[in-house]
């Protein structure tokens, strides 16, 4: 998959509610009331990374779980890591 260029990484950035630059990815922090909602939110962030067939690291301590997307075979941002933080996005953050 191509790669994206700065402009266009900057511009969907723009799209994507909570996410942010970090690096050659993008990552997103998330903060719930406890371990349990965390591990709940991770659970459905994994339903859709396997539906997608692209995963993101995650960092879950407690209560927060940071994601970070990036396409390593492709050794930079793709249309595929864009697609998959929208899909995260959908997932019902209760807090």
């Amino acid at each position: 998959m191509a790669l994206l260029s700065p402009e266009a990484v900057q511009e969907k950035l723009k799209q994507l509610h909570g996410w942010k630059l970090d690096g050659k990815e993008i990552v997103r922090e998330f903060s719930f009331a406890d371990f349990v909602q965390a591990l709940n939110f991770v659970n459905a962030v994994g339903e859709k990374a396997e539906a997608a067939g692209h995963h993101p690291d995650i960092d879950i301590r407690y209560n927060k779980v940071k994601l970070a997307l990036i396409s390593h075979d492709s050794g930079g941002l793709t249309e595929r890591d864009f697609r998959m933080a929208a899909a995260v996005n959908e997932i019902p953050t209760k807090n």
